[in-house]
């Protein structure tokens, strides 16, 4: 977002943990919840009956096992701590669990004076198993003995059954990355990438190393990886690449192939929603992998609606007439917010609307469901910013601006939705990831009185909910001995359960099925369930944007260009035939 600075973020252990290599088996999803229903059993007995007399084995196992499914560091004091016997005991006791087995000892320092513990796999592998019965024993003593055909499709792959499929926290990796100075990503400056700041302690716990993250606004973050495409070395092991770019990317050589780096199969692609994964796509590689998939949605006061007996808009008239109803300037009452601050922003409010009346900005051929954009790499493409659906997508913005709030050729992304979120606006194109502003202020007029749907269409269109967010990419200057371990980060940062996390800690974006079906996960927000219904219904598409090399550059151009058109200094049709020939010529440009 344009008004973020970049900041730099350092902070960390120090030294890399030792691991052995043997892969930790993966959490059962009842393991957390049995944990943590052992403990509260523990302490109900030992504190409930007197004389009684402590389990230490089973206290510090349990306590072992509840930090590891929530991230926090174990020292052996601790662990001691927790055993409820005498610090001689607790020590005897501990070194019996260690002689067993069952707990690993990792280095925190250089000199291996401190250590962490954590459960070694034979410890994690028994205790899912001791998880599975007890969870079963639970529900044959205190109801639930029917497990219905539904219930059980958890074990038997149906993963996906909304309210089965929980996702468990993420576990450290079994070997810490070694990565000279820490990892490095440079990343944009959005609510979900400043939640993974926020997780940057536990995510440092996951991978073993210190993580040097660097936000950037938008503008400014494309600015920084094609300045690093140039250095002979990269300086960021992970970079975060607007869907949009991809192309772009690709051309200059600034990212490396999946493929070459990686097994693909490891990220499990089919997981991933559709369009945000054909979207990280060039020539039909990958070259990313989907951190966010955000679309962007229609948010609007369901409560305001109600009240006044109106249906939510399905067209643009639709929206005009709502526009209209709710617009009262001298009550301080707005009717719509949307991106109209010159460049970057309005750009992208004009090509996604110009999607909106069924016309993507060049000549993409059309497919069912929308138009083909999977198949860019060959060019020679024709612009399409003067015809008739592009003319009555900007007639659509100008009409707009009779119904939005006084600074709106100011506003772009955070600055359209702040006025919604304070009850200014009945209505607001937005970004999922921007709906922590609302969804998580109980101040906010908006909280808990927002609906979400697709962007209304115009005539000839057809509801969609134009895909935005970032991919995870790796540098194609990355300094080889530093590519197998970007590789596992990219593949922890990605995962469902980091995913979950993000989620949990205030992201509204989800670029995984398993994500958005997880029972907790959505009982957070309807934005997951709505997004996944979007996307089976086929309306979250990434052809509104085509990632061509020249993307950036027609956003560009039609955001200059149009903001004339918006105060009124030249008509839309003269705005557009400027934007036509613009852009012919930037396409004939070579690609350098």
């Amino acid at each position: 977002m344009q008004h973020q600075t970049a900041h730099d973020i350092h902070s960390g252990p120090s030294g890399a943990a030792l691991s052995a290599a043997v892969p930790a088996p993966a959490l059962s999803p009842e393991l957390e919840r049995v944990v943590s229903f052992l403990q509260d059993i523990s302490v109900e007995i030992d504190t409930g009956i007197d004389p009684t007399t402590p389990n230490p084995h089973l206290n510090m196992i349990l306590h072992l096992l509840h930090s590891h499914c929530t991230g926090r560091v174990v020292s052996p004091t601790a662990m001691v701590s927790a055993s409820g016997v005498p610090y001689a005991t607790g020590m005897r006791k501990l070194a019996e669990i260690e002689a067993a087995g069952l707990v690993e000892r990792r280095p925190r320092t250089k000199s291996g004076k401190t250590v962490s513990l954590h459960p070694a796999p034979k410890l994690l592998e028994s205790f899912n198993r001791i998880a599975d019965r007890v969870d079963r024993m639970a529900r044959s003593a205190f109801g639930g003995t029917d497990r219905t055909a539904t219930a059980s499709d958890y074990y038997f792959g149906g993963s996906y059954q909304p309210g089965q499929a929980t996702i468990p926290p993420p576990r450290a990796l079994p070997q810490p990355l070694r990565l000279a100075g820490g990892l490095r990503i440079l990343v944009h400056g959005d609510p979900t990438f400043m939640v993974m700041d926020t997780l940057k302690r536990q995510f440092e716990q996951i991978v073993g190393t210190d993580i040097n993250q660097r936000a950037f606004s938008i503008d400014r973050l494309r600015d920084e990886a094609l300045r690093n495409a140039g250095r002979s070395r990269s300086r960021y092991d992970l970079i975060a690449v607007d869907l949009p770019w991809l192309g772009e990317f690709v051309e200059k050589g600034v990212i490396r192939p999946l493929p070459e780096a990686m097994d693909v199969e490891r990220l499990d692609p089919g997981d991933f929603h559709t369009a945000g994964w054909r979207a990280a796509h060039w020539d039909g590689v990958p070259y990313g992998v989907p951190s966010q998939t955000t679309p962007e949605l229609m948010f609007y006061r369901k409560d305001w609606f109600a009240r006044d007996g109106l249906e939510p808009p399905a067209t643009t008239d639709e929206v005009i007439a709502a526009a209209r109803h709710f617009h009262k300037p001298q009550q301080g009452r707005y009717g719509i917010a949307w991106n109209a601050a010159r460049g970057t922003a309005l750009g992208h409010s004009f090509i996604m609307t110009c999607a909106d009346f069924g016309q993507p900005v060049i000549d993409l051929p059309e497919i069912a469901g929308g138009y083909d954009a999977d198949h860019l790499a060959g060019g020679g493409f024709r612009p399409m910013l003067d015809s008739d659906r592009a003319l009555a997508a900007a007639e659509y913005l100008v009409e707009l601006m009779e119904y939005s709030p006084p600074d709106i050729l100011s506003m772009s992304w955070y600055e359209r939705v702040r006025p919604f979120a304070q009850g200014k606006v009945a209505m607001a194109y937005g970004y999922t990831l921007l709906a922590p502003y609302f969804e998580l202020d109980a101040s906010c007029p908006a909280h808990d009185n927002t609906g979400y749907l697709p962007h209304p269409h115009g005539p000839k269109g057809v509801p969609i909910a134009p895909v935005g967010g970032y991919a995870l990419c790796i540098p194609a200057n990355l300094a080889e001995d530093r590519l197998p371990d970007a590789v596992e980060a990219l593949v922890s940062f990605t995962s469902p359960a980091a995913q979950k996390l993000y989620v949990q800690n205030g992201s509204r974006t989800v670029p995984r099925y398993s994500v958005g079906a997880d029972p907790e996960v959505r009982r957070l927000s309807p934005i997951f369930e709505l997004v996944d219904q979007m996307s089976w219904r086929d309306e979250l598409q990434f052809w509104p944007r085509p990632p061509i090399p020249q993307i950036s550059g027609i956003i560009a151009i039609c955001g200059h260009e149009l903001h004339d058109m918006l105060r009124g200094i030249v008509s839309p049709r003269e705005a557009l035939a400027k934007i036509q020939s613009r852009v012919e010529d930037l396409l004939r440009e070579p690609v350098t």
